[in-house]
């Protein structure tokens, strides 16, 4: 087995299940339920994600960030993913891996969100737990990384869950909601997931 894994002309078509769920890359037919969903979840998502664009709710704002993912996942620099509930099909949140970085590092940083109807259900622990074998499997990364506001406890209970150790706080680290946050970082090495 290659230590590095190298881009290639074929990105691999990874959809992750388990837990009732299928995670998978993001397609024009989402657009609905995306929508609606983000749309209904607004003040609930507002207070822990960057200022949205205002065409974000669109169907060209949607189509527009298909095609950022495409290139980023053809380049291996981002893989997004839809969380699926298997039962009924609903679009109930979403999970990016970003930043990944090659080479030495093979790592890359998750970000998460969960549609407010769904939140405190268990769904976005059981999304990390589905993807996680993938990401230190398919995309042979040795280290993920996340980060989040401190007073965003049910984040941090969902990283803690999964394994992640809390590495540090980073001053000002993002800007979310307009507003530079500070964020405690979190990684989880292939190690310590396998242990």
């Amino acid at each position: 087995m290659a230590l590095f894994r190298l881009p290639t002309a074929t990105p691999p078509t990874l959809a992750p299940r388990g837990y009732g769920l299928l995670l998978r890359a993001p397609q024009m037919a989402d657009f609905q339920q995306w929508s609606d969903l983000r749309g209904g979840s607004r003040a609930f998502l507002t207070p822990w994600e960057p200022i949205w664009p205002s065409d974000d709710l669109t169907r060209t704002g949607f189509r527009r960030r298909l095609r950022r993912y495409a290139d980023d996942i053809l380049e291996d620099k981002a893989y997004p993913f839809v969380v699926i509930r298997e039962q009924d099909g609903a679009l109930i949140g979403g999970v990016t891996l970003a930043n990944v970085r090659r080479g030495i590092v093979q790592s890359g940083t998750i970000g998460y969100w969960i549609g407010q109807p769904y939140a405190g259900r268990g769904y976005m622990t059981a999304s990390l737990r589905v993807l996680l074998p993938t990401l230190f499997g398919e995309l042979n990364l040795h280290r993920v990384e996340a980060a989040c506001i401190p007073t965003n406890t049910p984040s941090v209970r969902v990283l803690e869950k999964c394994g992640f150790a809390r590495e540090g706080l980073a001053r000002r680290y993002l800007c979310i909601n307009g507003v530079w946050q500070d964020h405690y970082l979190f990684g989880l090495l292939d190690e310590d997931f396998r242990g």
